[in-house]
């Protein structure tokens, strides 16, 4: 029970860093988006997209790989190993963010024309320069990677939480800063003012690594502490390098693959909107939308999904080591409940009260409310879609992960077209189609990789959606609630900080009362293992 409470610590604990950290890059784009505007959000978009891109590759799912493989070695008491495998992963990534920065330097000129197709030469130009921006990041972000993977490990999740917190929070300064600077008091360009912002991932990630630097420092005596006496195997630095590269390919699948649905809507959407009649310029404002705007929303859904895998990666990675089969399925099933219980009522809530949210933070939009309404979804399937397939990564199942992951994106592929004709047809918003294919994607790919943890290891998730009926009856009460509220109250106002009031009192009622019907149907207690009073004094009374 002690071990599975502190799993659920730890969950809540990164997730809850993780959620700050994407809180602060959602409230800079209130500020963001009125200084460069729907045109400066497009080149955001078209920069990050690749940026991200080029990150999976520069990462190369090394950081959760070395989470993994410390977990394993402190549980064998492989100590000197584990010393040896930080050193190399960390000269591994300084190599792979070296060659990833040149890559984006180098291909921007290649990559811009397929992206924004037949547009003028100073477009053309601003794009590859934000492009080449964003890739300075490259060559701090994947080292910083590797230190919190190494703490993660150790089953240390405050500072890495911490990190992020501090990495997101100088960032947003030199956002918000610096393009207000170039654009509003310098008056130069809107691709510069981007480029300036973009460099924010840069200062963020070098505090971040300054920080997690003095941490390790500090905690040195916990690294090089020894649990077990064990004669340690000596293993080469070839073998280890060689372990990390092939733990390490799942976890890039797993980024490559959703950077993927990111790509192929980068290259469709556009096109596809302009053949519906749409304006190019009406078709890049809906590109900017999905890829920046509302996707800034997603990410908090998704910063839970981070925080329930970083908690769940040292915990089965050693009951599977150790075969604690029923440890294992208790994990799995924690795992899936934590996540659910606070993604679904929340992407509920978002998407409900998504005219309020957009108008608070960037104002009218012809486009803004519908998009946000239903991409936010995308977020509660992927973020299942995740854990799940990091999960079935850690029993080493490949063929599995892989088979998942091209089935989900292959769909995409065939369906996106497809989906976007479809739904014009209707005489729907053609870009719902383009949305739905992603959630269908995520979607499939997770029931393959529920199909296969039932069959090849008897991992059924059943006492899970016993749980999920009772976590959608308290989220549609809670909608009911929040509805029969705005009859009293209006959802939204076109004054932000009354706007900001209305939101605010609409989440904490219908946030208080999700908690308090599911503390009252008992279901707070089987997914936190306590009542909800006891769960929460725990957590802020701990020192």
């Amino acid at each position: 029970m002690k071990n599975k409470n502190t799993f659920i610590t730890g969950a809540f604990i990164t997730s809850f860093g993780i959620i700050i950290s994407k809180i602060l890059g959602v409230i800079y784009v209130i500020f963001f988006h009125s200084i460069v505007g729907e045109e400066g959000g497009a080149l955001y978009g078209y920069a990050y997209t690749v940026y991200n891109f080029f990150m999976s590759v520069a990462s190369l799912g090394i950081p959760l790989s070395i989470s993994k493989m410390v977990s394993e070695y402190q549980a064998l008491g492989y100590y000197q190993t584990k010393k040896r495998l930080f050193v190399l992963a960390k000269r591994i990534a300084i190599l792979l963010g070296f060659v990833s920065f040149l890559l984006t330097v180098f291909l921007a000129p290649v990559i811009t024309p397929i992206i924004v197709g037949k547009a003028s030469v100073e477009h053309i130009r601003d794009v590859i320069f934000v492009i080449r921006i964003s890739g300075i990041a490259l060559l701090i972000v994947p080292v910083l990677s590797i230190y919190r993977g190494y703490f993660e490990g150790h089953r240390l999740f405050v500072p890495p939480s911490v990190s992020q917190v501090l990495e997101q929070f100088f960032r947003v300064i030199v956002i918000l800063l610096g393009s207000f600077l170039a654009i509003k008091v310098f008056h130069l360009s809107i691709s510069t003012g981007v480029g300036v912002a973009l460099f924010g991932a840069t200062v963020g990630g070098i505090v971040a690594y300054v920080y997690l630097g003095y941490q390790y420092f500090t905690k040195r005596k916990i690294f090089h502490n020894k649990i077990r006496k064990v004669e340690e195997p000596i293993i080469k630095n070839e073998e280890i390098i060689r372990k990390v590269f092939f733990y390490s390919i799942p976890f890039i699948a797993i980024d490559f693959f959703k950077s993927l649905y990111h790509i192929v809507d980068m290259f469709q959407v556009v096109r596809g909107l302009v053949s519906f009649q749409y304006t190019l310029k009406d078709a890049e404002i809906i590109y900017s939308i999905l890829s920046t705007w509302a996707s800034k929303f997603t990410m908090i859904i998704l910063a839970i999904s981070s925080g329930v895998i970083v908690s769940i990666i040292p915990h089965l990675t050693e009951e599977i080591l150790k075969k604690k089969n029923k440890e294992k399925e208790e994990t799995i099933h924690d795992a899936l409940n934590v996540f659910l219980f606070l993604a679904i009522p929340i992407t509920f809530g978002i998407s409900f009260l998504a005219r309020g949210v957009w108008t608070l933070f960037y104002g009218d939009s012809v486009y803004g409310v519908s998009v946000l309404s239903f991409s936010i979804f995308i977020g509660l399937f992927m973020g299942l879609f995740t854990i799940l397939v990091i999960i079935l990564q850690l029993f080493k199942d490949y063929k599995g992960v892989f088979i998942s992951l091209i089935s989900g994106f292959l769909f995409k592929l065939l369906f996106n077209s497809y989906l976007l004709s479809s739904f014009h047809q209707m005489s729907l918003p053609a870009y719902y189609g383009v949305i739905f294919s992603s959630i269908l994607g995520y979607f499939l790919s997770s029931i393959i990789c529920i199909v296969y943890l039932k069959k090849k290891y008897s991992i059924s998730i059943q006492k899970v959606l016993k749980n999920v009926i009772d976590i959608l009856i308290g989220s549609l009460l809670m909608i009911g609630l929040l509805y029969l509220l705005h009859f009293l109250i209006p959802i939204y106002s076109t004054n932000r900080i009354l706007n900001l009031l209305i939101l605010a009192l609409y989440g904490i009622i219908g946030g208080g009362f999700y908690l308090l019907i599911s503390n009252k149907i008992q279901l707070f207690q089987r997914v936190f293992k306590k009542n909800l009073f006891v769960f929460f004094r725990s957590i802020f009374s701990k020192k």
